[in-house]
């Protein structure tokens, strides 16, 4: 098991992650919402997930937003199951719309599926990390309202 300051640094990674989750959750309700920003944000969000389980196992990671390449770097014995194409249009979809003349096909139903792409990675590093042994409820999550 990683020492505590490892431990909350990967927390830190996740508390980060679900800040991008939520700027999503917020966005996508609005009649005027912009697509090309929750592609943008779930995409950091699983970047941020991928880290964090990378940052918890101790292993380096190059400064990049690519997260086929992030995902390759983690162990296989730590059972991480993402698609490798819902990595790779996931990224395409942060990246791409970011700059003018590309976004044209950037809609609800391609903020949508980067949303539940994001949702699913996220899912899978919570999985991973549990079989770890680490704790990934938040302190603060635990506190009552």
């Amino acid at each position: 098991m990683p020492p505590e300051d490892v431990k909350e640094l990967a927390r830190g990674w996740f508390r980060k992650a679900e800040s991008d989750l939520r700027a999503v959750t917020l966005l996508l309700p609005n009649p005027d919402c912009p697509f090309d920003a929750v592609c943008f944000h779930a995409q950091q969000a699983a970047e941020k997930y991928l880290k964090g389980l990378l940052t918890f196992l101790g292993v380096d990671f190059p400064r990049t937003h690519d997260l086929e390449e992030l995902a390759e770097l983690i162990p296989r014995q730590v059972g991480l199951h993402v698609d490798s194409e819902e990595l790779d249009e996931l990224s395409q979809l942060a990246v791409v719309p970011r700059y003018p003349g590309f976004d044209e096909d950037i809609n609800r139903d391609a903020a949508e599926q980067a949303f539940q792409s994001a949702t699913k990675i996220k899912q899978s590093v919570m999985e991973a990390l549990s079989r770890q042994g680490f704790d990934t409820e938040d302190e603060k999550d635990r506190r009552p309202c």
